[in-house]
């Protein structure tokens, strides 16, 4: 898995969030996306994600030296941030179900191995709607790391958690993550210490 920009640009308006990114993220390889509130660093994950286009340079998807078409882009990629909506009527259990119509588990994973990572078995036919903001970051982040793609992408991951929280963040990364290409937006230490590759989003400005 590579992910190729070159000069890449993307502004609102006549304002430019980030320009002239040349980059090549490779496989495996864990990639931490740096700058404070925002100086551009979600919507260069968006650039990435393929929900945003590059307002000026080009990105390429490529796997095994073949590329990826843009529109088959989503089938490689999940993804996990506190803005990213569930469906609030759903349970647990039918948000589950749901998400994996679309994505394959993680190899040696299932509903009930992800219900147990959660631990909230007890809430499992409880709506999302009456989910604590940290409960709700958690399902997030669970069905982004037990998805079967190789590459993640994660947006300020422990919003919302508290100490334990995030302890139990770093387990899922350690026990889901060694072979997937990783990148992880954020301004917080705790949240991207285990990433061996880092940008400052303000240096493309």
């Amino acid at each position: 898995m590579t992910i190729d920009l070159k000069d890449a640009g993307r502004r609102f308006n006549q304002e430019w969030i980030f320009r002239n990114f040349t980059y090549e993220f490779n496989a495996a390889g864990k990639y931490a996306i740096l700058g404070p509130n925002g100086s551009g660093k979600s919507t260069l994950l968006s650039v990435i994600l393929g929900n945003l286009e590059p307002s000026e340079g080009s990105i390429s998807y490529s796997a095994g030296g073949n590329a990826i078409p843009v529109e088959k882009w989503y089938k490689e990629v999940s993804f996990a941030a506190p803005y990213l909506d569930l469906v609030e009527e759903f349970t647990l259990r039918e948000t589950i179900d749901f998400h994996f119509k679309f994505k394959e588990f993680h190899p040696g994973t299932g509903a009930a191995h992800l219900m147990d990572l959660l631990g909230l078995g007890k809430a499992q036919d409880k709506a999302l709607k009456y989910f604590s903001s940290g409960m709700k970051q958690r399902t997030k982040l669970a069905l982004a790391c037990c998805t079967n793609t190789p590459l993640l992408l994660l947006d300020e991951p422990t919003s919302n958690l508290d100490r334990q929280g995030i302890e139990w963040y770093h387990e899922l990364i350690r026990d889901f993550t060694a072979d997937k290409l990783v990148l992880v937006g954020s301004n917080q230490e705790s949240e991207y210490s285990f990433c061996d590759n880092f940008i400052k989003i303000t240096d493309y400005k």
